[in-house]
């Protein structure tokens, strides 16, 4: 068997990941058949490149020698890729939802500088058929939204894991729950709340947390709202509680973890074969450091991902360092 790109790409996400059941999801092979390709591989190259272990992969000596060249292939012809598509390929086009803040704008400029760059707040619905109809180059959206739409026709869709974000309970700054360090859903019935609307994308979230109250048709709902800076305004302002991602509250409010909260899967996902793969890699990790960067301005939930680091694997590497105390 002759080497090709392909077999290069493999051993280096292998590589970079740690692990070969990692690897199978950066590059959306089932495990089995990663494993078996790079058993091929190895048999080519005439002995192991890598030493499997419980905790993940490490190189062996013939892997110290031929993996970095093979990872200067890869490189090599990513920057060939994208050499070429650039003078074609328009404006990158990325969506988002809920709100954009221009410092993630500015950070996806600065990984793709010779790029155009265009962003676009919408609902995740319109974001995901944007990337299939190509009027969109990617977008960062919820997993449930890539689910429903994963019944549609072709083309597919390109997708990776950016965070898993926890669901937490927004309150008033002085309300009585807010200096409490984890509420079980037991205790959320007797509060009066704002919901979010049917059509929005966070309800189905919501709703299933919902469930889980004993008192579900007791609970006093004063609005609907269309989104989390919305809801964090009546929080604010009416002294009721919302559920909300850690990322979409605000300064003004107080964010209290619930046990066993309900988790929102963010994708970045794309049109299959429609973006280079260094360009995909630059947006991956743009958007995940650029997560970590802003995590570290929600109060409480950076030191969250710090003491939780099996929840946020995705964000390994990705989050800032911490700040001694005084």
């Amino acid at each position: 068997m002759d080497i090709e790109l392909r077999h290069a790409r493999i051993v280096a996400t292998i590589d970079m990941a740690g692990s070969i059941s990692k690897g199978a999801g950066e590059l959306n092979l089932p495990q089995p058949s990663l494993t078996a390709q790079l058993r091929r591989i190895e048999r080519a190259v005439g002995g192991d490149l890598f030493v499997r272990s419980r905790a993940g992969v490490t190189r062996t000596a013939l892997g110290e020698r031929l993996i970095p060249m093979l990872a200067d292939l890869v490189k090599r012809a990513d920057d060939v890729m994208a050499a070429a598509a650039a003078p074609t390929s328009g404006p990158l086009r990325f969506g988002n939802m809920e709100w954009t803040p221009p410092t993630l704008r500015e950070a996806l400029q600065s990984a793709l500088p010779a790029v155009e760059l265009q962003t676009i707040t919408m609902t995740p619905a319109t974001a995901v058929e944007g990337v299939r109809s190509g009027t969109l180059t990617a977008a960062l959206v919820p997993s449930s939204t890539v689910a429903e739409a994963a019944e549609g026709p072709e083309p597919a869709l390109g997708k990776m894991l950016i965070v898993r974000e926890p669901v937490w309970l927004a309150l008033p700054l002085q309300h009585p729950l807010a200096g409490r360090h984890r509420l079980d859903p037991a205790d959320l019935a007797t509060l009066g709340w704002v919901r979010y609307s049917q059509d929005h994308w966070f309800h189905a979230i919501e709703k299933r947390l919902f469930s889980a109250f004993e008192q579900q048709q007791d609970v006093e709902v004063l609005h609907r709202v269309d989104g989390h800076r919305e809801a964090m305004n009546w929080v604010r302002d009416l002294g009721v509680a919302a559920l909300t991602p850690p990322t979409g509250a605000t300064s003004d409010v107080r964010l209290v973890p619930l046990v066993g909260p309900e988790r929102v899967e963010m994708l970045l996902v794309w049109r299959s074969g429609a973006v280079p793969r260094e360009t995909l890699r630059k947006l991956v990790d743009t958007v995940r450091q650029y997560y970590g960067e802003y995590a570290r301005t929600v109060p409480g939930y950076w030191h969250w991902i710090v003491e939780h680091p099996r929840d946020f694997l995705e964000l390994n590497g990705f989050t800032p360092p911490a700040v001694p105390s005084a």
